[in-house]
């Protein structure tokens, strides 16, 4: 689906003018096998580095591996099988009505994948938009609707196919909204407003990448090489906020040698630079948390975010897959999950926003820290560790997602990681400092904090995806009412 990195967002459009073509007239069984090949495509190649983390650090057999990636892209691709085979089945006589139902099933498809069993919303179609035409619909209705937006765009020229097959009556009806369909989703990305927030502060920010290799970053005779690194690095930075990766700190702190956390601790509180650093927490008994800890000049209680949406496999084990993960050598199991509305970290007069890992990727998440105008975050900060992923696309695709959450709603972000991507992004989704990936170093830069609510910051807090979920049921269910509903005429209008 042309995501990075070959972001290329006419190839999207292309593919789905495709899908739309082979599925429109076809019957359930091939059009749910059109759209199940086109979902196990798009999601084998947007996942295809699982086969690293499970091969060269988990010790699965090669072709196990092979298999377990097939078989997770088959099955989320049931998820547009399904949807392709209910647009068939359930198909709008009448042109117009088949093409909006496309749209629908497309976005059901969509936010199913995104949503239920925890939901698994990588390489959704909208981030192949991060730089394309319809970037402008991100403030409004977030990267489901640019999806959605999309999928109308592509396929508007199919009705264009259909009006010089109608009838003289219908012909006018389809170019016009072959012309809306076109024409539409460009003119309200590039006419609606944009300018939702306002600059806050300036923050002077040094990002960490310790670019330790994932078969160290564990390991007891490499551990103390890395917590040096790291140690040296935090306590080197002299701007207002460093940053450091997830588990930068790969210890619970009283595994750590005597003094170890205690010295690094009173040197933030004694001095004028906060700190942010991942760190696992808790015990046996309480369980443990993938968390992030933060230290304020003068204060001695720590901030703590504990990580609310956990990875499935990595930090939670699905009931039935315990078998699974023993195979693995990783040091996988479950975590305990976090609050999801956590409060930010204050920096000097800004509210940072940390999340870990793949958080990032639930916008509708996110959009929970900003239900409250006066305490929402003025800066995003992600921390993450793709180390397990080796030099593949997962480390492109995650920035691209991330640029997404800047541009829903309109904050920067800042992003310490421990193989990269390590880069300051501005509340325009564009990079304005970086790191080279799989490199160690500190990245030094200046972000400005943002206030000010997006459209999509607005309404998601309150009614989560339900305006899109229903939305979408109601242009998929029209024509199934048309049809079965007594009294009602069989010709769609």
């Amino acid at each position: 689906m042309a995501l990075a990195p070959q972001p290329l967002w006419w190839l999207q459009l292309a593919s789905l003018t495709m899908l739309f073509g082979a599925v429109r007239c076809a019957q359930p069984v091939a059009a749910a096998w059109y759209g199940g090949s086109f979902g196990f495509a798009w999601m084998s190649a947007s996942l295809w580095w699982l086969y690293t983390a499970m091969h060269r650090y988990g010790g699965l057999p090669a072709w196990l591996s092979v298999l377990s990636v097939l078989l997770l892209a088959a099955v989320l691709a049931l998820y547009l099988a399904g949807a392709m085979a209910a647009q068939a089945r359930w198909r709008a006589l009448h042109p117009l009505g088949s093409w909006a139902g496309f749209i629908a099933w497309w976005l059901l498809a969509e936010l199913a994948r995104g949503v239920w069993f925890t939901g698994f919303p990588w390489a959704a179609s909208g981030y192949a938009q991060i730089d394309g035409p319809l970037q402008g619909l991100a403030a409004w209705v977030g990267v489901y609707g640019i999806g959605a937006a999309a999928a109308m765009l592509a396929t508007a020229p199919w009705l264009l196919f259909e009006a010089v097959q109608a009838a003289a009556g219908q012909r006018q009806w389809l170019v016009l909204a072959a012309v809306l369909g076109l024409i539409g989703p460009l003119g309200l990305a590039h006419l609606l407003p944009q300018g939702f927030t306002q600059p806050t502060g300036t923050l002077r920010v040094s990002l960490l990448q310790g670019n330790v290799p994932q078969d160290e970053k564990f390991a007891q005779e490499h551990v103390g090489q890395s917590l040096e690194w790291h140690r040296q690095a935090l306590l080197a930075a002299q701007g207002d906020l460093v940053l450091a990766p997830e588990t930068a700190i790969a210890l619970l702190p009283e595994q750590l040698p005597e003094g170890w956390w205690r010295e690094l601790v009173q040197h933030f509180v004694q001095g004028h630079t906060y700190a942010l650093f991942g760190v696992p927490l808790g015990n046996y008994e309480a369980g443990y948390t993938n968390s992030v800890v933060g230290v304020t000049p003068a204060h001695d209680q720590l901030y703590r975010y504990d990580k609310a949406h956990l990875l499935p496999f990595g930090e939670f084990i699905p009931p039935g897959f315990h078998w699974f993960v023993a195979m693995m050598n990783m040091p996988l199991g479950d975590f305990n999950r976090g609050a999801l509305n956590a409060p930010s970290f204050r920096v000097k007069a800004e509210r940072v926003a940390p999340s870990i890992c793949y958080e990032d990727l639930f916008g509708e998440e996110l959009a929970l820290r900003f239900a409250d105008e006066q305490s929402a975050p003025t800066l995003l900060a992600n921390v993450s560790n793709l180390g397990w992923y080796d030099q593949s696309t997962a480390v492109p695709q995650h920035l691209q997602f991330s640029r997404m959450r800047a541009l829903e709603f309109q904050r920067p972000m800042i992003r310490a990681t421990n193989t990269g991507a390590t880069v300051i992004i501005d509340h325009h989704g564009r990079v304005t400092h970086a790191l080279a990936p799989y490199t160690q170093g500190v990245l030094n830069g200046e972000v400005q904090g943002r206030t000010g609510l997006t459209p999509y910051a607005r309404w998601v807090p309150s009614c989560g995806l339900w305006p899109l979920w229903l939305m979408a049921l109601g242009v998929a269910w029209w024509p199934v009412w048309r049809r079965f509903v007594p009294g009602r005429v069989r010709s769609e209008v």
